[in-house]
């Protein structure tokens, strides 16, 4: 696994880029919280002073979660998996899924968009639409074909089912002969 590490002098770089980000926070914050100038916050008690520097670094940690999962699922959505960026983050397959739910689309079942039923002699096909609706088209025991109309969805797969057995039923070849 390649590592991530930075360097002394780049730890260094970032400590203070994110120190001269977080001032203008900090001062904001204080100045909210006492209703006193930005430019007056250092005057204040110390403790005041650390307090409102670490409600600032709250906020940053906040966005920077906020950020970790926006890349998490631009990562996710170019075909990265759970596995590489756990790898990244130093935690497990599982661990990623569980911080990042949301990152990796799981594609359906193959057998989710398209079923096939073989009933009373005759077969129908069903068919999930990208809208996630279904439709069907079957051929009877006795050669009668039918299906759903133009733009006539079901549903759910079930309900698609439903029709077609109908239809595959009511089109059943009578094998029992006179009683």
């Amino acid at each position: 696994m390649p590592s991530f590490e930075i360097t002394p002098d780049e730890q260094t770089e970032l400590a203070k880029a994110l120190y001269d980000a977080l001032d203008p926070l900090a001062s904001a914050i204080r100045s909210r919280q006492t209703g006193l100038p930005a430019d007056r916050m250092w005057e204040a008690d110390p403790i005041e002073v650390t307090l409102s520097v670490l409600a600032a670094w709250k906020v940053v940690d906040a966005e920077v979660k906020r950020l970790t999962a926006q890349a998490a699922a631009t990562a996710g959505s170019y075909g990265a998996s759970y596995e590489q960026m756990g790898a990244v983050w130093g935690i497990t397959r599982q661990g990623a899924r569980k911080k990042w739910p949301e990152a990796v689309s799981r594609p359906a079942p193959a057998a989710a968009g398209r079923s096939a039923l073989a009933l009373f002699g005759g077969t129908a096909e069903l068919v999930q639409a990208p809208s996630g609706e279904w439709s069907w088209a079957g051929v009877g025991a006795d050669g009668a074909s039918a299906g759903t109309g133009d733009g006539a969805r079901c549903a759910t797969a079930e309900e698609a089912a439903a029709h077609a057995g109908a239809f595959l039923k009511e089109h059943a070849l009578d094998t029992a002969g006179p009683s």
